[in-house]
C-alpha cells in the first residue's frame, strides 16, 4: 500500500546527486574549442555506454561525436575515451550561410525496430528542426531525414502547424505506444518554439506573463508502427498529436522542453526535463535565464496522462562550472543509463550540460513505491 508523505519528502523524488564532470573540451581540437555538452547516450551491443556530446567548433557549428564511458571500480563515471565523429552536418538541412550544426543528440534503443534512433538538432537555412538517424551498433548511422507532422486540427492543437515552425529536443519511447485511436504507434515528445515562446523572447517581455498553453507546450506525436515497417523513412512521419506539459511552477515558467528520452519503471514512463525561468541576478538592462531540470512520470499504457510531476527542480545550477561557461546558469539533461550492468536496475545515471561547456553525471535511485498524495491522475 503506498503511504502519504510529507510535501518536502515529494519535492525530493528522483532528486540527483552529481557524480562529477565527465567531459569537458580539448582545446587544440578545433572541432570542440567552443564547448562539448549535451550529450546522447545508449549502451551498445557491447555492453560499452558511449556517449554522443554535441562539440561546438568556432561559429557554432556543431558536430555529434562519440565517446565510450570509462568507470572507477564502484562504476561511477570519471571520465571518457574519445572515438571520432558520429555525425557530421553535409545535408541541405544541417548547413546554412557561414554555418550549420547537427545538435543535442538523444539516443533510443528503438525495440520494434531493433536499432538505435538517434534524434537530433538539424540547425540548416530555416531555423532547427528535428532529425532523425538509425544505427544497428552505434558506429554507422543513416540519416531518415527531417520529422514532419501532419496537420494539427485537433481540439487541443488549434489549426497548429509545427512542420513551419522551429522544433526542438525530441525524445522517442523506445517500445510502442498506442496512439489516441489505439493504433501501435512509435512516440515522440517534442517542443515546438512558436514565434514568441522561447525563453530567450520571453524573459524580455514587460507585460505580465501568461502561459498560452496552445503554443508552450511539450507534444507527444505518433508514427505508426505498421507505415514504419514498410518504409523506415516513415518514421519522421508523425501523424497525431496532444499536448503534454507546459510550463506551471515559478522555476519552469519561461518554458520547459524535453531532456532525457523516457525509460520504464514499476511507476511508468520517467522523463527528466528542463525547464527555465529567469536568473535571480538578472538586472533589467541584462536579464537572464537559469536552466534546471525536472522529472516526469507517464502512464506506461497511456503516457499523455502524467502521474507525477516534480514540484522542485531534481537538478539545479549549483557548481561553478555549471554557472559559468558558454551559457551562464545551465542544467540540461540528454541521456539516462539504467545500470543493468551493475545489477541494479533501480539506479538512473543521468548525463547532462554544464554551462553549454561541458559534460557533467549525476544519480537517482527508483523508489520502490510512491508517495500516494505525489500521484496526479
Amino acid at each position: 500500500m503506498q503511504r502519504d508523505v510529507p510535501e518536502l519528502e515529494q519535492g525530493k523524488l528522483f532528486q540527483l546527486t552529481r557524480l562529477g564532470i565527465v567531459m569537458t573540451p580539448e582545446k587544440d581540437d578545433p572541432r570542440e574549442i567552443e564547448g562539448v555538452l549535451n550529450p546522447g547516450a545508449a549502451r551498445g551491443p557491447d555492453g560499452h555506454l558511449y556517449l554522443f556530446p554535441r562539440l561546438v567548433a568556432h561559429g557554432n557549428f556543431s558536430r555529434i561525436g562519440i565517446a565510450r564511458v570509462q568507470f572507477n571500480g564502484e562504476g561511477d563515471p570519471i571520465g571518457v575515451q574519445r572515438l571520432g565523429i558520429a555525425l557530421e552536418p553535409q545535408t541541405d538541412y544541417e548547413l546554412r550561410p557561414g554555418g550549420g550544426g547537427c545538435e543535442d543528440p538523444r539516443i533510443s534503443f528503438v525495440e520494434p525496430l531493433q536499432r538505435y534512433v538517434m534524434t537530433y538538432t538539424a540547425f540548416g537555412p530555416k531555423g532547427p528542426r528535428i532529425a532523425l538517424a538509425s544505427s544497428k551498433d552505434l558506429f554507422l548511422w543513416g540519416l531518415l531525414g527531417l520529422a514532419t507532422f501532419q496537420a494539427c486540427d485537433g481540439l487541443e492543437c488549434h489549426a497548429r502547424d509545427f512542420t513551419e515552425v522551429n522544433n526542438k529536443d525530441a525524445l522517442l519511447f523506445p517500445k510502442a505506444i498506442q496512439d489516441p485511436d489505439g493504433e501501435p504507434s512509435f512516440a515522440m515528445i517534442h517542443r515546438p518554439l512558436f514565434p514568441g515562446t522561447d525563453a530567450d523572447e520571453t524573459v524580455h517581455d514587460s507585460k505580465p506573463r501568461k502561459v498560452d498553453v496552445s503554443r508552450e507546450s511539450m507534444w507527444i506525436s505518433y508514427s505508426p508502427c505498421r507505415a514504419v515497417e514498410r518504409n523506415r523513412e516513415n518514421l519522421c512521419d508523425f501523424r497525431a498529436h496532444h499536448r503534454l506539459a507546459c510550463p506551471v511552477a515559478p522555476w519552469e515558467h519561461l518554458k520547459i522542453g524535453g531532456g532525457a528520452p523516457p525509460i520504464l519503471t514499476p511507476h511508468g514512463w520517467l522523463v527528466f526535463y528542463h525547464a527555465v525561468c529567469e536568473s535571480a541576478d538578472s538586472r533589467a538592462q541584462a536579464r537572464r535565464l537559469r536552466y534546471s531540470a525536472g522529472a516526469l512520470l507517464l502512464s506506461e499504457k497511456r503516457p499523455r496522462t502524467i502521474r507525477y510531476r516534480s514540484s522542485l527542480p531534481v537538478l539545479e545550477p549549483e557548481l561553478p562550472e555549471e554557472r559559468t561557461g558558454a551559457v551562464a546558469n545551465v542544467v540540461f539533461p540528454t541521456a539516462v543509463d539504467q545500470r543493468f550492468d551493475l545489477g541494479q536496475p533501480n539506479r538512473i545515471d543521468v548525463y547532462y550540460g554544464m554551462a553549454d561547456t561541458r559534460v557533467g553525471a549525476a544519480r537517482t535511485d527508483i523508489p520502490k513505491e510512491l508517495p500516494h498524495s505525489s500521484l496526479r491522475q
